[in-house]
């Protein structure tokens, strides 16, 4: 580890950042780097302006991503070098706000019954009854599911908080039965790792993409289907069959009302709760 490496990494652990950030804002500083062979801590604004005309140009980034990526180098620059930023010279890309593909309820269902091996169905039965993140999912723990209460913990979401979601009583059967299926029954981790999930560390992200990927593949659905669009299903499911937004924010971990608000406009129940003003309108036939 270098010693720019290690003085930001320090500087994130201080802050209490999430390992995901940490790793995020660490492999930007170091593609930066490498884009121009030289010491992070030589180049200036000039070329921190090059690297974002190419994630842009060449790499056509979205503006969230590439706001991303500026806000790693912002921290290298001011919280590791203790160098002054310019907003001015350095400007963050306006962000665009798109909204989430949703599947119908029969979509999710052809989702579920396509995956394959068993292992993924449970994987992506347990995304869509918690809207729990992939990383949330992935780090549950045995002990975080709570059969006498009904719930599941989640220990250290986004931005390091807990929060309990609900235990659906088809998933906790689900769950039972993924646990009988095991060769070896885990200490800790309710999804071990490893080829034959056996291992002392849990699963890592990448499988709980592929699970949705392969089986979205195997279903034939159209649309675009990661493992947050079942997150996406489950918020905007509950507010169609009438559950309040404050409580669909409480299950998400959303830290702002406003965040939950999206589910609004994805709602048929609520587009569908108003007529359009062309119907009454008295037009001549």
């Amino acid at each position: 580890m270098t010693h720019l490496r290690k003085m930001m990494l320090e500087e994130l652990q201080r802050r209490n950042y999430a390992e995901t950030t940490i790793n995020s804002y660490l492999r930007t500083v170091e593609e930066f780097s490498r884009r121009f062979n030289c010491s992070p801590d030589r180049l200036g604004p000039r070329y921190i302006r090059e690297y974002q005309a190419e994630l842009f140009q060449k790499r056509k980034f979205s503006p969230n991503t590439v706001a991303q990526r500026l806000a790693a180098l912002r921290f290298f620059y001011t919280k590791t070098l203790k160098k002054v930023w310019s907003i001015e010279e350095t400007p963050y890309p306006k962000k665009t706000l798109h909204l989430p593909t949703i599947l119908s309820q029969e979509e999710v269902a052809r989702l579920i019954e396509a995956a394959r091996p068993p292992f993924h169905r449970t994987l992506l039965m347990a995304l869509y009854a918690t809207g729990l993140r992939r990383a949330e999912l992935a780090r549950l723990k045995v002990s975080d599911v709570d059969s006498k209460r009904m719930v599941i913990h989640v220990r250290g979401g986004k931005g390091r908080k807990d929060r309990d979601v609900m235990l659906s009583p088809k998933l906790l059967e689900v769950l039972r039965e993924h646990w009988r299926g095991l060769q070896r029954k885990p200490s800790a981790w309710l999804f071990p790792g490893n080829r034959w999930h056996t291992g002392d560390t849990p699963i890592t992200t990448k499988v709980v993409w592929n699970a949705c990927q392969e089986a979205a593949q195997r279903a034939g659905l159209q649309k675009d289907v990661h493992p947050h669009t079942l997150r996406h299903c489950f918020a905007t499911h509950l507010l169609e069959a009438g559950a309040d937004l404050r409580t669909i924010q409480i299950l998400l971990g959303h830290r702002d009302l406003k965040e939950t608000t999206i589910y609004l406009h994805l709602s048929q129940r609520h587009l569908h709760a108003i007529a359009s003003p062309l119907d009454s309108l008295k037009l001549q036939e």
